[in-house]
């Protein structure tokens, strides 16, 4: 099969296209033709070496966490799902042609849902999804500061929290607030409109999607015992407040993704896609994602 391989840290260009062994689905396991993938953050923390010390990697490395495609063959003790099924799920190794994922963690595509789209949402929707429910963890009418709402990650968490009745205050820069009035939420300030922030003290939680000065600079804003929670990282400064603070690392969820899914699939909320790029067009799809500001998710085609 093809995939894409990286054999060393460093720069896009330690990303190539190559050839590699298919896999083969052990016990529990089902082996997946991907139909699409796509581009997080992660990746290229992972292929730069800077989440090193957290997740190092064997070389040579697949990387890749999304993963839309058709199931191709079951593994021993698989059942529930047919040779042909369409499936989403937060995997492994999914920079390729195949992939194994483990059967539980597999979730069927709605069939109004085309691959592309499917293979924008588990790694983001499930990190949201997780960031509320068991992150904030709030109880409904609680309301909460949510950092990069009009992210992917920041999407799915503000429809989730809404799902929950929580009352959410989406904090944008600037050049987003037009696209935020389209996420429904309770509120809407800009990062740096400290007038309409001083509106909102002793918030019951901070919901952070993007941590560094942004989050730093909303702590004053959370009440005694508040909770702030975040998928990039508890900043030093927490210890100066009397809050509870708590890191969330995504964890595969096939009942709630597909849950996600379907809400995607019938316009509960969008996760934009920017980009639809060749797999083997991954260096290019590195530079633009590590850039920013593309809009939306990169999803990548065999």
């Amino acid at each position: 099969m093809k995939a894409v391989v990286l054999r060393a840290y460093g720069g896009v260009e330690q990303l190539s296209y190559e050839d590699m062994e298919k896999p083969k689905p052990a016990i529990g396991e089902v082996l997946v033709k991907i139909h699409a993938t796509s581009v997080n953050p992660i990746d290229w923390k992972l292929r730069s070496g800077h989440m090193h010390s957290i997740f190092p990697l064997s070389f040579p490395a697949i990387l890749g966490r999304d993963l839309a495609g058709e199931v191709v063959e079951l593994g021993y003790g698989v059942t529930g799902f047919s040779l042909g099924q369409r499936v989403l799920a937060l995997a492994n190794r999914t920079y390729a042609e195949y992939a194994v994922v483990n059967a539980n963690d597999v979730a069927r595509i709605p069939d109004s849902m085309g691959f592309e789209q499917a293979a924008a949402l588990p790694l983001v929707t499930l990190t949201g999804a997780q960031l509320v429910e068991h992150g904030i963890r709030l109880k409904e009418g609680h309301a909460t500061l949510l950092t990069g709402a009009v992210g992917s990650v920041g999407r799915s968490a503000a429809f989730v929290a809404q799902q929950h009745k929580i009352q959410v205050i989406a904090v944008v820069r600037e050049s987003q607030i037009a696209e935020g009035e389209n996420l429904g939420t309770l509120g809407l300030v800009a990062i740096d409109d400290e007038a309409t922030l001083k509106l909102f003290e002793d918030i019951d939680a901070i919901a952070d999607t993007v941590g560094g000065s942004v989050a730093v600079g909303l702590l004053k804003h959370l009440r005694r015992g508040g909770i702030f929670a975040s998928v990039v990282g508890i900043p030093k400064e927490v210890k100066n407040f009397d809050i509870h603070a708590e890191q969330v690392v995504v964890r595969p969820d096939a009942k709630r993704l597909g849950e996600l899914a379907e809400a995607v699939a019938h316009g509960n909320f969008k996760i934009p896609i920017a980009k639809v790029l060749k797999l083997a067009e991954i260096q290019e799809a590195h530079r633009l994602g590590e850039a920013g500001g593309v809009g939306g998710k990169i999803v990548l085609v065999p």
